[in-house]
């Protein structure tokens, strides 16, 4: 993949819109989406509400009921123990296929064991005398299951689903399928295909799925406020499923689906919102064309780790469609997985193993994520009007091997930035009921809007400067260059000279499990 756009050094702007003026930087609407234009849901209020969250619910997984969660704890214990990929993608002399085929059934195996121990009636009826292409549709389900149950908790599951995918993935390869004899892949369920095949559709075209969906945030408002929209989206929710129950669809089904959009909404919340608040600490803090003292955003090679060389306003735009960029991925991240599933899983998708300088990986091309991401960049790009920096997307090479970690890379996003946030938010908190923490952020900050000010200022500036790697090719201003240089700013949090107040605040890791 060759990057097209600007020198390695000093990145140019490129217009993409003849018709806009040089002063389009100067004014932050055309540089920003404003945060309010975004509905918490994920959806545009007008009339086309409902094929709106028809189309969404395409790729909004079904919730699991407590049955699939006895199969999917069965297949998190067989997955833990087992050590596919240690077996699979290593250099071996002998035969990488028969190899697969062991491990698949060794797992199968493992599978049917803790059913039969789990529940020993229904396991002897399930595998008594029974071969493993007899029991094809058990090992579809569970492995359904959580490949949905990840989808929905990206945070669960971190080792197991890898483990899950690659194992799929040599599953479909024709070699593999022809001595397997049965196949352990099926679609993923949705609201969607739920619905539809119950003849139940209707229900997403009426007007207070809205309010049965909606994600209820507490921020700003007093209990009762709180309580009285709680009351009002369980009405909805009552009223809606017993309005549309059928001979095939029951209310508790409905129920079922109108909670899986509501998960979908809460995602948004956690992975989505983070994006736009981070956008209007920028926009509130931050000016493009007026700098103050000490809170400059220029950067320059060579210069604290920075790769690229921006001026104070080249950088706040930067830094603005980047977040900006950020918040449509993830507004479209359900769609995303769903697309990285399909390209793992084609049969007609083969990986190669290869040395990409951090040990093997499995590199596929992934022709629908490719697709998706270049629309969804496109979309940035004319919000913006302005787009500073390169515009490639790498995907099935040595940086992005696959779907896989296309799907985990952006799974960061809120990782990185919502501890930043817990941390300006509990700033001002920590001080108002602490005089010695105060007295500590007055004399070595200055007081805490200068704390702000400045932690906000060097995230902006090194979390976006293109650092990260030795080259230009893997790090720089591309599209996933620019997460990687997100992380590189986070490595190096213990360091800042401001570290002891994200402590201070209840700072643990960037990915939750601490130091």
């Amino acid at each position: 993949m060759i990057h097209r756009t600007g020198s390695r050094r000093i990145h140019t702007k490129k217009n993409l819109k003849n018709e806009q003026s040089s002063d389009a930087l100067g004014n932050s609407s055309k540089v920003v989406e404003p945060v309010s234009q975004k509905p918490s849901n994920g959806y545009t209020n007008d009339m086309a509400f409902g094929k709106r969250l028809v189309e969404r619910s395409k790729y909004i997984p079904l919730r699991l009921n407590m049955e699939e969660r006895k199969l999917l704890r069965l297949l998190e214990a067989a997955l833990n123990v087992s050590e596919y990929t240690d077996k699979i993608d290593i250099l071996s002399p002998y035969s990488k296929k028969n190899r697969i085929i062991q491990q698949i059934k060794e797992l199968c195996s493992i599978l049917s064991g803790l059913v039969v121990a789990s529940d020993y009636k229904k396991g002897q009826e399930m595998f008594a005398n029974k071969s493993y292409e007899e029991n094809e549709e058990f090992y579809q389900n569970i492995f359904e299951i959580g490949r949905r149950h990840k989808i929905m908790n990206p945070e669960k599951m971190r080792d197991a689903y890898g483990k899950l995918m690659y194992m799929l993935m040599d599953s479909m390869l024709p070699e593999v399928q022809s001595m397997l004899s049965f196949n352990l892949v099926k679609p993923i369920k949705t609201v969607y295909n739920f619905l539809e095949e119950r003849n139940g559709l209707d229900v997403l075209y009426d007007e207070k799925v809205a309010i049965a969906t909606r994600e209820i945030k507490p921020e700003g408002k007093l209990r009762h406020q709180i309580n009285h929209e709680i009351r009002q989206k369980e009405r909805a929710v009552e009223i809606l499923s017993h309005k549309y129950d059928n001979h095939k669809l029951s209310s508790d089904e409905i129920k079922m689906c109108l909670y899986s959009i509501g998960d979908n909404n809460s995602y948004l919340r956690a992975n989505r919102d983070c994006c736009d608040r981070m956008l209007k600490n920028l926009i509130d803090h931050f000016h493009p064309r007026k700098v103050e003292d000490g809170y400059s955003l220029a950067i320059r090679s060579g210069s604290n780790g920075a790769r690229l060389t921006h001026n104070h306003e080249m950088q706040y735009c930067y830094a603005n469609q980047t977040l900006s960029l950020w918040s449509e991925i993830q507004n479209e991240m359900f769609m995303l997985w769903f697309l990285a599933d399909q390209d793992m899983l084609s049969d007609s998708n083969i990986y190669k193993l290869r040395d990409t300088g951090q040990g093997l990986n499995r590199v596929q091309n992934c022709p629908a994520v490719s697709k998706a991401m270049h629309t969804i960049l496109h979309r940035a790009q004319q919000k913006a009007g302005h787009w500073v920096g390169s515009s490639v997307i790498h995907l099935g090479d040595k940086n992005v091997p696959n779907a896989l970690m296309f799907i985990d890379k952006y799974n960061q996003v809120s990782r990185i930035l919502n501890p930043i946030l817990i941390c300006l938010d509990n700033i001002e908190p920590l001080v108002a009921k602490n005089s010695g923490i105060r007295s500590y952020i007055t004399s070595s900050f200055g007081g805490v809007e200068e704390l702000t000010k400045k932690i906000l200022a060097d995230f902006f500036r090194y979390a976006f400067d293109g650092s990260g790697a030795d080259n230009f090719f893997d790090a720089g201003s591309c599209i996933d260059g620019r997460l990687t240089s997100a992380w590189n700013w986070c490595s190096l949090i213990e360091k800042k000279t401001y570290f002891p107040v994200f402590l201070l605040t209840g700072f643990v890791g960037f990915d939750g499990e601490g130091f």
